[in-house]
């Protein structure tokens, strides 16, 4: 029997008059009914019901992924190219189906799951997602929500058209301590922002080489699946399971794996897309991995009431100069006595610094959300901002008909992506090392690199055969 998919959540301006007027009158009697999911037995499913998922790469992140899915619904099929996790997958998914090729997947078990999980490298975002989405299935994908600007904004115009639930992984978008410092940025409590400075402690992998030594392919992996999309190569060591991310062809380097985190919390507070202009400086590259270091400028104009701004990436050891950070506090410590201690102002490896005209902000870690320290103390506790049920939780809530999650993909995930791709596109451009590359004068809206018509093939890639959307 085919299975009725779980409602997509619409609004009324989405829905045809017909399906308005059904829709409005299951809700009316206290039920919701999308027309256009019906199944084709005419059975139409209920918000209450089970939502079934499909998961695409069950190892490393995809198993935390897969476990947020099981907890939320029931997991129906997994696909992965490592033969390894499908075995592991016999006992944690107990009677989900296995492939190797989530394409074969999602055209025969397509009627039987709702939603599905991506959780692959980088370079398989597109297809995987693009697919999915394509079927009319709820998406969610880990960040960079994909490799390559195009496919970005792809997947936000597939997910727009498709009126499905969609959210990336970048979970910090649902921390209360993100949330909160956004709004306090948001609301004027730094006056009229200057400057944004963000620094990572990745690459945490190899970069600034070239390829490994060609190796024999391990019995466990598909290799020609693990490829997928991208350019054919030979197997060697240093691609799977985790170090891909430094190369150009599978991954984004450290930009694509932290910006969505790193970034996020400025990214909400000031809606930092559409950069103008972007330029960076690195410690050299031969445009097979991604250098060991990079220094990024972007230009921000102004955007409806936010005026223009700078911001600076740094990553691979380069911090931003610590003058910047004369003024603030360092953390408070109590003793055993319970006597309170001012410590002496220390940087972190990774975090944030916000530049107001009145004021400014440092909040440290992955996801900036620390607390936020000012010149004055730290920023105050009631600063009002809407709570999250949890990040994967905003996600079925979209699947059930409520509103769709923050970090969904048209709204807000692709444009974060697209905002920390821009980057790449201005390390490509800066491979002699420790020489600025050319400044990449950007067209944000057409995503046209207006004076490098060179990075078209990072910006709009071909695909093998059997793997183009």
């Amino acid at each position: 029997m085919t299975r009725p998919r779980v409602s997509r959540p619409v609004s009324a301006a989405a829905l045809p008059r017909r399906g308005f007027l059904a829709a409005t009158s299951a809700v009316s009697a206290g039920y919701w009914i999308a027309p256009e999911t019906k199944a084709a037995d005419g059975t139409s499913s209920s918000a209450n019901e089970e939502i079934r998922f499909a998961c695409i790469g069950i190892g490393g992140k995809g198993a935390s992924d897969a476990g947020e899915a099981a907890r939320h619904g029931k997991i129906v099929a997994v696909a992965d190219v490592d033969a390894n996790q499908l075995k592991r997958a016999t006992t944690a998914y107990e009677g989900a189906k296995q492939y190797a090729d989530f394409r074969r997947m999602l055209d025969e078990m397509g009627k039987e799951f709702d939603a599905v999980t991506v959780s692959t490298p980088d370079h398989l975002h597109i297809t995987a997602a693009g697919m999915a989405l394509g079927k009319g299935k709820h998406c969610f994908c880990q960040k960079p929500l994909t490799r390559t600007l195009g496919e970005a904004r792809l997947l936000g115009e597939l997910a727009r058209s498709q009126k499905v639930a969609t959210q990336m992984g970048n979970q910090g978008t649902s921390s209360g301590g993100v949330r909160k410092l956004a709004a306090f940025i948001k609301g004027g409590g730094l006056g009229t922002v200057k400057e944004v400075h963000i620094w990572t402690n990745r690459p945490v992998w190899p970069q600034g080489g070239g390829r490994p030594a060609e190796k024999p392919v391990p019995e466990n992996l598909s290799w020609d699946l693990w490829l997928g999309p991208a350019p054919v190569r030979p197997f060697g060591p240093g691609y799977h399971p985790f170090a891909w991310r430094g190369f150009w062809d599978f991954g984004s380097g450290a930009l694509g794996d932290m910006a969505c985190h790193t970034m996020n919390m400025p990214f909400m507070a000031l809606d930092l897309r559409n950069p103008a202009t972007v330029q960076a400086t690195t410690s050299g590259h031969t445009k097979e991995t991604f250098p060991k270091w990079s220094v990024i400028d972007y230009t921000f104009p102004a955007l409806g009431s936010r005026p223009a701004l700078t911001m600076k990436w740094y990553d691979g050891g380069k911090l931003p100069d610590l003058g910047m950070f004369a003024g603030l506090p360092g953390e408070v410590r109590k003793d055993k006595e319970g006597k309170e201690e001012q410590l002496p102002f220390q940087l972190a490896n990774r975090g944030v610094l916000v530049i107001g005209d009145k004021e400014k902000l440092y909040a440290s870690g992955d996801a900036c959300d620390s607390g936020g320290m000012l010149t004055t103390g730290r920023v105050p506790d009631n600063v009002k901002f809407e709570r999250s049920p949890g990040h994967f939780a905003e996600l079925v809530r979209a699947i059930r008909g409520g509103p769709q999650a923050v970090s969904n993909f048209p709204d807000y995930a692709g444009p974060l992506t697209e905002t920390g791709l821009v980057g790449n596109l201005a390390i490509w451009l800066a491979a002699t090392a420790d020489e600025p590359g050319k400044k990449l004068d950007w067209d944000p809206v057409a995503l046209v690199a207006r004076n490098a018509s060179e990075l078209e093939p990072l910006i709009r890639p071909t695909y093998r055969d059997g793997w183009k959307i």
